[in-house]
């Protein structure tokens, strides 16, 4: 999946010399979490609005060197690991660096979410099983045996918890008769979590969808 196109290059990328004036303005007149600073060309790292009130503004960004955050991405950075970035730095807007260090433009969680939801994951019509199994019993390649041992697809998965030493994999499948497949998965000593249509958890699922959807349409 490529997101490279998806790059938003109109937003301001401030120097090291500028006033905070400026970039407290910035975060005034916008819902973004981060800005990125640069000195001659190469990327300093980032100014967090959460601290919009210790910022002064008579102050140069200079004063605050010390205090930028460093995280960024790479332009051929996967948008999987695009996502981690936003949710480990609890970031809407991430920056994009080229090989040699200096800022392309950012990411937008928004735009990479949307990307994310236009996946076959979500698009094609399916069941969705949630599984749970000691993190060092589960195997990606033995849940796809599974799955297709039982004549159907397998169209994605991904861990979407981890505790304990318990992995939780939601998958989803190209059949929405899934009883078969989840009493395939038992006795290879999966804990079946969520897996039939009655269950709550599809219901919250569809909401939240529902929900996303409505917010990335605003």
């Amino acid at each position: 999946m490529h997101i490279q196109n998806h790059i938003i290059s109109n937003i301001p990328i401030f120097k090291i010399d500028d006033p905070i004036s400026e970039v407290v303005q910035f975060f005034k007149d916008t819902t973004y979490s981060h800005v990125a600073v640069i000195e001659n060309d190469n990327y300093l790292g980032v100014l967090d609005e959460n601290d919009l009130e210790q910022l002064i503004s008579d102050e140069k960004i200079e004063h605050y060197r010390y205090d930028l955050a460093t995280f960024f991405v790479r332009k051929d950075t996967s948008w999987l690991d695009v996502l981690e970035a936003f949710a480990r730095n609890e970031a809407n807007l991430v920056p994009v660096l080229d090989e040699v260090g200096r800022v392309l433009g950012y990411y937008d969680l928004t735009d990479v979410v949307s990307v994310f939801i236009d996946t076959p994951f979500f698009t094609e019509p399916g069941g969705i099983i949630v599984l749970a199994k000691g993190i060092k019993d589960y195997s990606f390649s033995e849940i796809a045996q599974i799955v297709e041992s039982n004549n159907t697809k397998l169209i994605g998965g991904f861990i979407t918890d981890s505790k304990n030493d318990v992995i939780q994999i939601t998958i989803k499948v190209a059949s929405t008769n899934l009883n078969e497949i989840i009493q395939t998965f038992r006795r290879y000593n999966y804990n079946i979590l969520f897996g039939n249509h009655d269950d709550q958890f599809l219901e919250d699922l569809k909401e939240r969808s529902n929900y996303l959807e409505k917010y990335l349409n605003v």
